[in-house]
C-alpha cells in the first residue's frame, strides 16, 4: 500500500476498500472541514482507539483494512501511521488535508 497514490486512495476510499483516519483536533476539522467519510480519530486518542483490548476502541478501525491518515500537513500523520504499523495496522501518511482537497478528494464541512 506504501506505493499508492493520494488518487488511488480517494478511489479505494470511495469504493469503501480502505478506511481514511483524520488525526487532528476537532477545531482544525471545524475550521476546514475533512474527507468526506474520513473518521475524526485525534492522534493524542488514536492508540486506545486502535486497540481491541481497550474499552475506548473504535470498532469502525477494521483490522485487516489498509488504513490512510492524513493530518493538516503531515507530520502527526506520519506518527500515526507509525503507531498503527506497530499495532498490526497496514496504514499509510497520505500527507495532510490540503494534499487530499488538492488531489480531488471529497470534502465534507
Amino acid at each position: 500500500m506504501a506505493n499508492k497514490s493520494i488518487q488511488d486512495v480517494i478511489k479505494a476510499a470511495a469504493s469503501g476498500a480502505i478506511t481514511v483516519i483524520d488525526v487532528r483536533e476537532a477545531s482544525e476539522v471545524q475550521a476546514s472541514g475533512q474527507a468526506k467519510g474520513a473518521l475524526h480519530i485525534p492522534l493524542a486518542t488514536l492508540a486506545m482507539k486502535a486497540d481491541p483490548k481497550s474499552p475506548d476502541y473504535d470498532a469502525r478501525i477494521a483490522q485487516g483494512k489498509p488504513i490512510a491518515v492524513y493530518c493538516a500537513v503531515g507530520g502527526r500523520a506520519g506518527m500515526a501511521a507509525t503507531t498503527l504499523g506497530r499495532m498490526g495496522y497496514e496504514a499509510m501518511n497520505i500527507g495532510g488535508f490540503g494534499d487530499w482537497a488538492a488531489a480531488g478528494g471529497p470534502v465534507s464541512r
